[in-house]
């Protein structure tokens, strides 16, 4: 399943990865995809959203 987050507060690559980390503790086998440009968050995962969501938001990033 596709999820999109808008993710405010990434600034550099640390952040990037971070997320990405984030998301993979939750789901090792999600695809992530990440425009920074944008605050663009692309996760194919079987996670909930919601689930996702918080483990991003736990990094310190507001999510949207």
């Amino acid at each position: 399943m596709n999820h999109s987050f808008q993710v405010q507060g990434m600034t550099c690559g640390h952040c990037e990865m971070a997320v990405k980390k984030a998301v993979l503790r939750l789901d090792p086998e999600a695809k992530v995809t990440i425009d920074r440009a944008h605050n663009k968050v692309e996760v194919d995962s079987t996670q909930a959203h919601e689930a996702l969501a918080k483990a991003i938001a736990q990094e310190g990033y507001q999510v949207a």
